[in-house]
């Protein structure tokens, strides 16, 4: 996120585009409805009415894989109205002359048709960001796991700049980060190209910085990412994984296709605090510590470093994750020992300049924010308020392009996928809650009322749904809050798992699947 989580408040327009954010991030949920309660306007952008759409000054039900044309759209209607901040643009941004050129050609009657919304409402949408002095852009995955979920980032931005919203209090860009330490898993190297820092393999100086403070020899090719390492394990060319805390049996696209991987593997270790369905598939299996059997921090959605304290000693032979990575990188002949996740921490600072000032102690009673360069620096509120960090902000226009699938004559519905309130991601954890269960306990599909009655399906029935990939059988849930033609499922379940529906396509530049569309087909099983 450019701004953090209590900015939301003194906003005056909040942006939700592809996050069902009082579901799967409640409490910035809360402070969108306190916002709101003070005056904000609010405007939601998603396939399904989602909570938010009853608080929104508007809402826009657009059809999955369209946010690049609805953004194109908006900022059509802004520079039409003289609405951009041109004093902004010139100062601080290059490239604009594109941007205008490339969304001209969007006007609300085509963008209308494409997301298949009404044009007086993405007029709405438009005039209402437009005119805010302090408007903030919310999105999640909806925007990001599509063939084109790059290039809708990019028109995030777009958006955003054209209005002089980046470098302010209570506005910019603000992804909200599906797990609670994702952000973190980045920041330290969790990426192909990555070393901490976001400091790139495939740079020389790079590169000898990290050889002289870890004194051994580094790859310089970025490496795979996961989709890429799956394709790669099931064609024989990966012989090893190493999976620490992922269940892709359940959170990957194409089950088939990742049960193949895996079964081709000649080793796989599983890392984990349950036996997942992806550690039931391991060779060996090492027990990790749970977060309340650790110290260490988790860097949070608004890059806030934060401590994590151990309450409890871990049961078993479980091990803290960095106990475990120690011991193994010993083992193979690289000697570093450590005698507390503090020591970790400092070495962190030492390599990576944005956590050179955070230090265990200064995490006592709250957390930093990163950029924090130095041990008196207090942390970075929001970013960019002096400059752009690449000196000037860079419009990067972007036109709307189809879902790698779309509907046809065998396969005519549009399938997505999402979380729900009551269950964290794979159920690794929530799915051993009884309470939760007791609300939440098996898969289901949401069809819309008008589509079931076509059908003849009745609510709680049986029904399967098949695509290009898979079938699978589930329950029907029947709604009025998605479109005739699209079907929604959560993907948190193992039985009856949404994620053997969808497809491998990915982002050709993030290399992120398309988990947001596929095409199916539903039929009718009964009771």
């Amino acid at each position: 996120m450019t701004n953090s989580i209590g900015e939301i408040l003194d906003t005056d327009v909040i942006f939700v585009i592809g996050s069902n954010t009082t579901e799967n991030h409640p409490v910035i949920g809360t402070h969108m409805k306190r916002a709101i309660k003070k005056g904000a306007k609010l405007i939601v952008a998603d396939p399904r009415r989602i909570e938010l759409a009853d608080y929104a000054d508007v809402f826009l039900q657009i059809k999955p894989g369209t946010n690049i044309a609805l953004l194109n759209g908006m900022m059509n209607v802004i520079i039409e109205n003289g609405l951009h901040d041109k004093k902004y643009i010139d100062e601080r941004t290059e490239n604009f002359e594109e941007l205008a050129k490339t969304v001209k050609p969007y006007t609300p009657e085509r963008v209308a048709e494409i997301c298949e919304v009404n044009k007086e409402d993405i007029i709405k949408a438009a005039l209402i960001y437009g005119e805010a002095d302090k408007a903030g852009i919310y999105y999640a995955m909806g925007i990001t796991q599509h063939t084109t979920g790059t290039h809708s980032v990019m028109s995030v931005s777009n958006l955003s700049l054209l209005c002089g919203n980046i470098g302010k209090e209570s506005a910019g860009v603000n992804p909200l980060r599906g797990q609670n330490n994702v952000q973190g898993a980045c920041d330290m190297g969790g990426l192909p190209s990555d070393f901490p820092g976001y400091q790139k393999v495939f740079k020389s100086e790079v590169i000898e910085k990290f050889e002289r403070a870890w004194k051994t020899k580094l790859p310089t090719k970025v490496g795979l990412t996961v989709p890429e390492i799956l394709d790669k394990a099931e064609e024989g060319n990966i012989k090893f994984l190493y999976i620490m805390g992922e269940n892709p049996m359940v959170s990957d696209p194409d089950i088939n296709h990742v049960k193949k991987a895996l079964r081709n593997l000649d080793f796989l270790v599983v890392q984990d605090i349950f036996l997942t369905e992806t550690a039931e598939l391991a060779d060996v299996v090492l027990p990790a510590a749970s977060f309340a059997e650790k110290d260490g921090t988790f860097t949070n959605t608004e890059r806030r470093v934060q401590r994590v304290r151990k309450a409890i000693n871990p049961v078993g032979d479980a091990k803290p994750d960095w106990q475990i990575l120690m011991e193994l990188s010993n083992r193979l002949g690289y000697n570093k020992k450590y005698l507390h996740p503090s020591e970790i921490m400092e070495e962190i600072g030492m390599v990576t300049p944005q956590y050179a000032g955070i230090i265990y102690d200064r995490l006592e009673e709250e957390g930093i924010q990163w950029p924090c360069p130095d041990v008196n620096h207090p942390g970075t509120k929001f970013l960019h308020e002096k400059a752009i960090s690449r000196g000037r902000g860079l419009f990067m226009p972007v036109d709307h392009r189809e879902s790698a699938e779309t509907p046809d004559i065998e396969y005519p519905f549009i399938f997505t996928t999402g979380r729900i309130l009551y269950h964290y991601h794979t159920r690794t954890m929530t799915g051993r809650v009884e309470g939760l269960n007791k609300i939440s306990s098996k898969s289901y599909v949401e069809i819309n009322e008008t589509t079931a009655n076509k059908l003849g399906i009745s609510n709680g029935e049986r029904v399967k749904l098949s695509s290009r990939r898979g079938e699978i059988i589930t329950l029907a849930k029947i709604t009025d809050i998605i479109d005739e033609n699209v079907l929604f499922m959560p993907f948190h379940f193992a039985d009856g798992a949404a994620n053997y529906l969808t497809s491998t396509s990915l982002d050709s530049i993030a290399k992120i699947p398309e988990l947001k569309v596929a095409a199916v087909k539903i039929e009718k099983l009964g009771s």
